[in-house]
Order: structure tokens, then sequence, then C-alpha cells
């Protein structure tokens, strides 16, 4: 039996926040060309402002989600944050901490168990375009 480690990073154009984008293409594809069998994925985004999670992408469930996010942690109240760095951003970081940076999926067959309507999101919450950095380590058999 052969044991894999492989990392990489996907990089994704992300507009102003909440902006969401679907990366599972991009993981299915990773996975198809190390063809781990048995395993798990686990992904990190890069940033403080950004958050991974799973979700149907529907264009009504990415909006509810939008206006879920901006109502937790809405703009335009006062943020500790902004006091000290008066960035505009205090609602970002606090929206990405409540959904978090990581998420671990695992790999069975030599497919990620997603259900049918299950994808894997990037959110991007600052109130600025970014480049969002994800690294992503698959760890399994062949």
């Amino acid at each position: 039996m052969t044991y894999i480690i492989k990392t990489f990073r996907i990089e994704k154009d992300m507009a102003t926040g909440p902006d969401i984008q679907d990366i599972t293409p991009e993981l299915n594809n990773l996975l198809a060309a190390i063809r781990i069998r048995n395993g798990a994925l686990h992904l990190n985004i890069i940033g403080s402002t950004g958050s991974l999670t799973t979700i149907e992408f529907e264009p009504g469930v990415i909006e509810d989600l939008k206006d879920a996010i901006s109502r937790m942690a809405p703009r335009g109240l006062e943020y500790k944050h902004e006091l000290a760095w008066h960035d505009g951003n205090g609602h970002s970081h606090v929206q990405a901490a409540l959904i978090g940076p990581s998420l671990s999926i695992c790999i069975h067959s030599g497919r990620l168990q997603l259900g049918t309507w299950q994808q894997v999101v990037a959110i991007n919450h600052d109130n600025k375009a970014r480049k969002r950095k994800i690294a992503a380590t698959f760890i399994g058999t062949q």
C-alpha cells in the first residue's frame, strides 16, 4: 500500500465580500491527478478575512448565505479593530472567524465524500477584492 501526502495551493480572484466561489471542480481535478483512493483532504484559507464551508452552490442559497453573513456581523457597526487600524474591515474579520478558515473532507473510493448538492466554497469577507489562497493537503492511499 502506498501512502501519499500532497499539498497544493489554489488561488481565486474574489470580489469585495461577501463573495462566494465554488472550488469543488479544482479539488476534484487535483484528486483525480494524484489518484488517492482513501484518505482525507484538509483545506485552509490563508488570511484572516477569508473562510471555507460547504453549501449547495446555487444562486438562491448563495444569496441567502450572503444575507446571513451580513446580518451576523454587519458593516457599519463600531468594531474595535477599526478604531485601531481605520481600515473599515472589522466586520470582515468577525464574519470569517465565525465561519472558520479550515475544512476536512473524507476521500473514499477516489471521491470526495460530498452530498449530491454539496459543494466546497471559499468566501472573501474583506471590504476589497482579494486573490485568496487556499492550501489543500491530500493524505491517503492509492
